[in-house]
């Protein structure tokens, strides 16, 4: 288990302990990335290694490695439809649960697992919370080939376009082998919109706007966690 190192630690985990309230014997649960989600995965192994019977769906390799690590009997969509539950973090969260996601850089395999759930839990602190999106650079995954038009495109529209560089100064690339910018559009005030933009953008991938699809987060704060639901 890893060491809680400060009071903001304590606070995470104490959430990421609390959105296992939404796990149930038997069922498939997709497995997030992150600080946070960290925690998640950690507590569900020890209730995997006290019993529980359940199988995960990570979003990550690195999650997927975690998960190996605890003890997590893994599956995927070849022999599963869906997850029961997903418990992932966010990097932005705004009203009625819009958010901003991949500042780990597994934006694209988070929206897969988060589209493919009956239900996403979020797990995050409360510095997470704002009035409206766009504080956080928005991260953008695109094909490498693409991406000089894409950055032009990006540029186009006033999104600021960074490419991701990895520690050794090389761009930073993706599960799928693919770039990332990261986009300072600013307060974003139309997120449908933007995301519909974004999409329609040949060569990129996906987009950090996760809309309509969580259905509750557990935010932490001092003292415990509170629900907020969409």
């Amino acid at each position: 288990m890893s060491a809680v190192s400060s009071p903001e630690e304590a606070e995470k985990a104490a959430a990421a302990q609390r959105s296992l309230e939404f796990v149930r014997d038997g069922m498939v649960v997709g497995l997030g990335s992150g600080t946070t989600a960290k925690y998640v995965i950690e507590f569900l192994g020890a209730r995997v290694r006290a019993g529980l019977r359940v199988q995960g769906i990570p979003t990550s390799k690195a999650s997927a490695e975690l998960a190996r690590a605890q003890g997590i009997p893994l599956t995927g969509f070849d022999r599963v439809e869906a997850t029961d539950v997903t418990i992932d973090g966010a990097d932005e969260i705004g009203p009625g649960l819009v958010l901003i996601k991949g500042g780990g850089g597994a934006l694209l395999h988070e929206k897969i697992v988060a589209s493919s759930s009956r239900k996403l839990v979020i797990v995050a602190d409360e510095r997470k919370l704002v009035e409206r999106l766009g504080k956080f650079p928005l991260p953008v995954e695109a094909i490498p080939f693409a991406a000089a038009p894409v950055r032009r495109k990006l540029e186009g529209m006033g999104g600021n376009p960074r490419l991701r560089l990895d520690p050794g100064g090389e761009p930073y690339v993706t599960d799928e082998g693919n770039w990332i910018f990261d986009c300072g559009f600013g307060p974003i005030s139309d997120p449908a919109s933007l995301a519909q933009a974004l999409k329609s953008i040949t060569g990129v991938v996906e987009h950090g706007l996760f809309l309509g699809l969580a259905s509750v987060a557990v935010v932490a704060q001092t003292g415990g966690a509170r629900l907020i639901t969409a």
